[in-house]
């Protein structure tokens, strides 16, 4: 169809405008600024008890979860996923405030960022990879138990009107949203009970009961701590484990979320935000942190968040809800804001990995790789312990099944001249150890053939039995030929055998 007389030729027309960003349409910016508004309001009280835990005043553990979640929203790879001040790393570093100061426990935050954006660069986040599913169902669910944990403190020793308002906070996040999700429940829920309790006078622990909310934002500088060696050799073992930890968590965390949303991550990118994001805050005076399992669970799975924009409004909206309405989200009821928790606690345990129907079908290792994840981690409240338990338990199960999947068969020749052994499966540290009495060394003939075309070498203790098995039919005085190597096993087995034992 020829075009109308007075339409403009196309190559007049200049450069078509590109699309918006899908964060600004209506309704996603809606969803993005509530969820950032619901996690600043949950990461108040969180960010104060976890500044008692390092022993330091609340402003530097909100003025921590102000820096980190504004800085990993731009250098961050998870897009939505909150970071803020945490437990676990209030307690790797509250032994070094409380015997040395506030200024080494800031340095000690700096020279941890340091070495997170180095093992980001060096790969660390590819590691992974290694970690199992029943490791990773068992991080999730520890992590919820503990959240609730410490929900259950704010519901000791407390006026009998908390249990109605903690009822109440339920019923409202259960029920509001079959009447609209627009709004996220959550908030109505917050806002009612506050709106409830103010107005009726009842006594009720708030947030203000925690601690004072600063009212200016924080100021950059260096920390207090002469720059020496001495200084250095001190903090570097804080620092070091703090980067450890808040990396684990945080890339634990992330893949939690790709799960969630379907999405894929940049973990290297989220290793070395994570590490750019500790640097900034410790030159603002924070106690540092990482990825929060509660607020991203709350801003993802909850409010529905799914871009950057929710993270860097979560710690905005912390600092404008502290410095310009201070007075008012102190009046909070602590009960609203458990609540919440406990909500985000029930949506995040995975359920289905305790349902007896999963359990009988499920493998025994996984099942006790499972439970190991969680008992550590909830005995400890270190995550850090509770992945690597269960992932070298992963390992041992694993390399202890897979040790009996090597099999060995021998055909002899009509004549007699010589056997022919075959070998089938993964020769490894832990399989290989059987493969030398597989062999009738006594009653061989003088020829022996060993097909190694199904099987696969993968490590020096596999050539090492390989030299082994041909040491001794060698003393009888027989001889031993190996084939059908593949390209792997035989630049392997060439490099190495003859290598391995003192007395070749």
């Amino acid at each position: 169809m020829s075009s109308s007389p007075f339409s403009v030729p196309s190559r007049l027309r200049g450069p078509r405008r590109p699309a918006p960003p899908a964060w600004l349409s209506p309704k996603v910016l809606r969803t993005e600024v509530l969820g950032g508004l619901v996690v600043a309001l949950a990461l108040i009280p969180e960010a104060i008890s976890f500044s008692i835990i390092a022993g330091v005043d609340p402003a530097i553990g909100l003025f921590a979860s102000f820096t980190m979640a504004v800085v990993i929203a731009v250098v961050g790879g998870r897009p939505a996923m909150i970071s803020a001040a945490t437990g676990a790393v209030a307690l790797v570093i509250a032994p070094l405030n409380r015997e040395h100061g506030l200024g080494y426990m800031i340095a000690a935050v700096i020279l941890a960022g340091v070495f997170q954006v180095v093992l980001g660069a060096l790969g660390v986040a590819k590691l992974i990879r290694f970690i199992p599913r029943s490791v990773m169902v068992g991080f999730v669910n520890s992590l919820a138990i503990l959240v609730f944990m410490a929900q259950v403190t704010e519901m000791r020793d407390v006026p009998w009107a908390v249990y109605p308002l903690l009822a109440a906070g339920l019923a409202l996040m259960v029920f509001f949203p079959r009447v609209t999700k627009t709004v996220p429940a959550p908030l109505v829920s917050i806002v009612i009970l506050t709106a409830v309790t103010v107005a009726a006078g009842i006594a009720v622990p708030t947030v203000g009961d925690k601690g004072a909310l600063p009212s200016s934002l924080p100021v950059p500088g260096l920390p207090d701590v002469p720059f020496t060696l001495d200084s250095l050799t001190l903090i570097a073992p804080y620092a070091l484990a703090m980067a450890v930890v808040g990396l684990m968590e945080s890339l634990m965390t992330a893949k939690l979320v790709d799960e969630i949303t379907d999405t894929r991550s940049s973990k290297t990118r989220e290793s070395v935000g994570q590490g750019v994001a500790n640097i900034v805050t410790g030159f603002f005076g924070g106690m540092g942190g990482c990825a929060m399992i509660g607020q991203t669970m709350i801003n993802v799975k909850v409010s529905g968040a799914r871009t950057r924009l929710s993270t860097f409004l979560a710690g905005a909206f912390l600092m404008v809800l502290c410095i310009a309405f201070g007075p008012l989200v102190s009046r909070i009821p602590m009960a609203a804001l458990v609540a919440v928790m406990v909500m985000v606690c029930f949506a995040t345990f995975d359920w289905h990995s305790i349902a007896p129907k999963t359990l009988r079908r499920m493998p025994a290792g996984e099942i006790t790789v499972m439970v190991l994840t969680v008992g550590c981690v909830v005995a400890t409240h270190n995550l850090a312990v509770g992945v690597v338990a269960g992932s070298v338990t992963a390992m041992v199960i694993f390399a202890k099944r897979v040790a009996h999947l090597v099999n060995v068969t021998s055909v002899l020749d009509p004549d007699g001249g010589q056997v022919v052994y075959c070998v089938t499966g993964a020769l490894f540290f832990a399989s290989s150890n059987e493969l030398v009495g597989r062999f009738d060394y006594v009653g061989d003939p003088d020829r022996v053939v060993i097909d190694m075309s199904s099987a696969h070498i993968w490590d020096a203790s596999s050539v090492a039995a390989l030299d082994a098995v041909e040491t001794k039919y060698r003393r009888l005085g027989k001889r031993v030929e190996i084939v059908g190597l593949n390209e792997h096993s035989a630049r392997l087995h060439g490099t190495l055998s003859g290598e391995l034992s003192p007395g070749q």
